[in-house]
């Protein structure tokens, strides 16, 4: 990792979809872009946490559960009977496998310590913004942000 200007930035291989049969390629990434990635820049969380908290995000993305925000141009789903719509979505095996990680390292996690990391690491809200819509005081959200991204470190075996 090197710093420049308030950057956090990093090499990160990356993997090509199967068909094009290429190896991995090697991105730049700006860590500090994300609210995780500024904790870790300012000495709020460690870089276990941080790696952790990356974990969680790629599952979190990988399993496609972000709502949509356009209109999804896919073909409508083909029924098994007269009722419409097939019974529930097509999903490949590494979304499924990516979602049953995803549901597991935040069960991990522990009761109520969900909220905070879903919205810090998943959904990229800022700490003041996630404490806000938790109605919490504020800096309580880094410590139990902490508490719940040392949890998914264990469970992803992060060390």
């Amino acid at each position: 990792m090197r710093q420049e200007l308030g950057r956090l930035l990093h090499e990160r291989a990356i993997e090509l979809d199967r068909a094009d049969r290429q190896p991995r390629r090697s991105v730049t990434i700006n860590a500090a872009e994300s609210p995780l990635g500024w904790l870790l820049t300012h000495g709020h969380v460690s870089q276990r946490q941080y790696d952790a908290g990356e974990r969680l995000r790629s599952d979190w993305e990988r399993a496609q559960l972000a709502p949509r925000v356009t209109m999804a141009w896919d073909s409508a789903p083909v029924a098994r009977g007269r009722g419409g719509s097939a019974i529930g979505p097509d999903l490949a095996g590494a979304q499924i496998d990516a979602k049953r990680r995803f549901e597991e390292a935040v069960a991990s996690a522990g009761p109520g310590l969900a909220d905070i990391l879903w919205r810090v690491v998943c959904a990229g809200e800022g700490m003041r913004q996630a404490e806000t819509a938790l109605r919490w005081p504020a800096r309580a959200g880094k410590l139990v942000l902490t508490f719940a991204l040392d949890r998914v470190a264990d469970y992803y075996r992060v060390r």
